[in-house]
């Protein structure tokens, strides 16, 4: 079964790296007056903000249930992610490509071009960092999966957005680079318009596939389908099961929700039907510590 990725360390790490990052390339962007750092520097800054609001995610969705909110408050990690995936959207790929069209109308040359470059060099291997520390906790989380197929399945809105900005980050400060240098070596300026205008591309697209990923999340999916897979070979093992006529399975944040109608092996009384089934959902609880709620059915049909 696939893990958990701790994904408060993967934040962590991206907000550390972000904010040095953000710090530099401001510096440089102001200095040398480059469009693509520019919008390198705006995309830190947008990333910053939004790894605060995924540790404000959750912390949240750690609340206990309430009366109004029975099962709890794990779905507003949901809500968190979506908004960071529209502030990528908007901050950093809208802005970008707005910078990389005012450069291209409105070419500048570089000024000292070897600041912007030591600097990307420098957010690269931060970047880096902050890459393999997220990719720990995904391959943790993803098992045996590839990762397109992690990317489509996983539960964990917030490690799939840490993994979405890293990786646009680590891709766009890859462009900005290039398009400083292919300025520097040809003396044409455009060549930073052209990479500002790429990196806002690159933002606007891995801000989409996360935004539909996490839309599905927010509106109410099932847990992934390996774990559930998984759930019912299990209760259909128990000896306790005759047969799982079905399992729904509903995710809530990092906990989840399971209702199961089974026809149970067990049927002469009562008090030993009410037995089995607290016998197989306390060992099914044990057995998948992700599920907080569980409602067990017996029937015979469907």
């Amino acid at each position: 079964m696939a893990g958990q990725g701790d994904s408060t360390r993967a934040i962590l790490f991206a907000l550390g790296a972000n904010f040095a990052i953000t710090v530099a390339k401001g510096v440089a962007a102001f200095v040398s007056g480059s469009g693509a750092m520019l919008a390198e520097t705006v995309h830190s800054a947008a990333d910053c903000g939004n790894q605060g609001l995924l540790l404000l995610g959750l912390k949240q969705s750690k609340q206990p249930p309430s009366p109004d909110y029975p099962l709890g408050y794990g779905k507003a990690i949901y809500f968190w992610s979506f908004l960071v995936a529209v502030m990528l959207f908007t901050v950093g790929g809208m802005f970008s490509l707005y910078e990389g069209i005012h450069k291209l109308s409105e070419p500048e040359p570089l000024k000292q071009w070897w600041l912007p470059v030591a600097v990307l060099v420098f957010s690269i291997i931060a970047e880096s960092v902050s890459m393999r520390a997220c990719m720990v906790e995904v391959n943790k989380a993803r098992g045996g999966r590839n990762l397109g197929r992690w990317f489509r399945e996983t539960r964990q809105a917030e490690l799939l957005v840490i993994f979405g900005e890293d990786l646009a980050a680590l891709l766009g400060l890859v462009l900005a680079l290039t398009a400083v240098l292919l300025a520097v070596i040809t003396g044409n300026p455009l060549w930073d318009a052209i990479g500002t205008l790429m990196i806002g591309v690159l933002l606007i697209v891995v801000a989409i596939f996360v935004a539909v990923e996490v839309k599905a999340m927010l509106i109410g999916q099932s847990i992934e389908p390996t774990i559930a897979v998984e759930m019912r070979q299990y209760l259909e093992a128990r000896p306790e099961v005759k047969r799982v006529l079905n399992l729904i399975t509903v995710q809530l944040g990092n906990e989840a929700m399971v209702a199961v109608k089974a026809e149970m092996a067990v049927n002469t009384s009562a008090a030993l039907l009410l037995a089995a089934i607290n016998t197989v959902e306390v060992a099914f609880r044990e057995r998948f510590p992700l599920v907080r709620w569980s409602f067990f059915e017996p029937d015979q049909a469907d």
